[in-house]
Formats: structure tokens, sequence, C-alpha cells
């Protein structure tokens, strides 16, 4: 991307096989950066992603770790910096749905499955990342929330609109924190974008949600891409502690 600034970076973006995941990861390629693509379950796609950065002309590692698991994420953490010597630009990208349920018919085991996957997760890979941060007195963090976090989510998700606005509260904490070391934290809360995450969540047609959006339309996985990019580079180096929305204008909350 033409106009951003990165120097030697090294990225590592987890659920990086679809959506935004991908798109962030050949967007960050196209500007120079080497990425360290996690994935869990969707290997074939994840190639896929591998394959698109190198054509864009970028350098990859992949790396299957079950972000739910502080193992396996301090055992990712050390394979990247093992292959690119060290980690400047962590992006908190997995997460799901997992399913909808009223919480009245909730127990205990999917409320800790919603929150392992779209919070524990985030405070695990950042655990692992930021003391080699720190020791290099740079850093970018970017976690992807959701508009959820802000109108509640949809049908039945309580639970996941309460994991994503958790993120926020991370976030804004974790930027206070790391400041002093010359790392920022910052968050995206996508709206209705066009991705697979739809199809798992049972969302249905994407026309029930454009009354609701005055551009009228739903967003790519490319836009949100763009912003995560301008997050993780050094032109937004006074830019910490703060939730981006990219939603075309659903304010909903």
């Amino acid at each position: 991307m033409p106009g951003l600034n990165f120097n030697d970076r090294v990225a590592l973006i987890t659920g990086a096989s679809t959506g935004i995941g991908a798109s962030t990861a050949v967007r960050m390629a196209e500007c120079g950066v080497k990425v360290s693509l996690n994935y869990f379950e969707s290997q074939t796609e994840a190639k896929k992603v591998a394959e698109s950065v190198e054509a864009a002309g970028g350098v990859s590692l992949l790396i299957r770790a079950d972000v739910r698991n502080a193992g396996q994420v301090s055992e990712m953490v050390v394979r990247t910096v093992k292959a690119f010597g060290k980690i400047d630009i962590l992006v908190n990208n997995a997460g799901g749905m997992v399913k909808r349920v009223p919480v009245v018919e909730m127990d205990d085991a999917t409320w800790d499955e919603v929150m392992n996957l779209n919070l524990r997760s985030v405070f695990y890979c950042s655990r692992a990342v930021v003391p080699h941060m720190i020791g290099r007195k740079y850093g970018r963090i970017i976690n992807v929330s959701s508009v959820a976090a802000f109108m509640g989510g949809g049908r039945n998700a309580a639970v996941y609109a309460a994991s994503k606005a958790g993120i926020n509260g991370l976030t804004k904490g974790l930027a206070k924190e790391l400041a002093p070391y010359g790392i920022t934290v910052n968050s995206v809360a996508p709206g209705v974008i066009d991705t697979p995450f739809h199809a798992k969540a049972e969302t249905g047609s994407y026309d029930q949600f454009l009354p609701s959006i005055p551009m009228n339309r739903v967003g790519t996985a490319d836009e949100v891409a763009s912003l995560i990019a301008y997050l993780a580079s050094d032109d937004s180096s006074y830019i910490t502690g703060s939730v981006l929305h990219v939603n075309g204008g659903q304010y909903l909350g």
C-alpha cells in the first residue's frame, strides 16, 4: 500500500486463513511486512493465503495453533521469533460466534467457549508477544472487536457481544500499560462485513442489515484490512487506546 511506512517489520496474525485475517495478511505483505499466519482448522485456506502472500512478494510462515491454549500460543510466538528474529505487530483477529444461545439456556461450558475464543485468546497472544516488544521499545497490537460490542449483538448473541466489549476494555488498559515502551494498542470494530463469519454465525441474508447501514451496502474484508494495516504502520505512532469503527455508518449503540 503506497504511503504507509513499515521498517522491516514482522507481523503475527491470528485467524489468518479467511476473511479479515487473510486480507490483512496480503495487505501487509504488499507493504513488505513478513507475516506469520496462524490458523487452527482451515489448513487448505491458510495455504492459499500463504500463496497469495508470496504472490504479493511477501514472506510468510504458516503456524497451526489453538489460540485458546496458552502453551500453543507460546510455542507459536517462539516459532515466529525463531523464523524472523522478532515480532513487531500482533493482529488478534481469531474469534467467532460459536453458537447462538439465549442467556437463560446457556450453560457454563458455552459461556467459557465464547470467552475463551474471543477474549482469552487476545490476552494469551498479547501476553506472549509483549516481552519481545518491550525489549525493542516498539510494538503495534491491533485487536478485532465488533459492532456487536456497542449494540448488544444480534439474535441470541449477548455473550458474543460481551466478549467483544471485553476486547475494547482490554485494549484501553493495555494501551495505558504499554505506552511507556513505545507499544500502541488499538481495536478495530467491524460492522457487517462480507466474510465467511456471517455464514457460520447464521446471520441470514445481508439484505436485512441494509436499512441500518447509511451506505446501503455491507463492507469488504479489504476495507477492514486497510485500517488494520494503517494502525500497524509507523504512521499511526500517536494513536493508542482507540476503538475505530468500520461499519458504513451503522451506529446502533
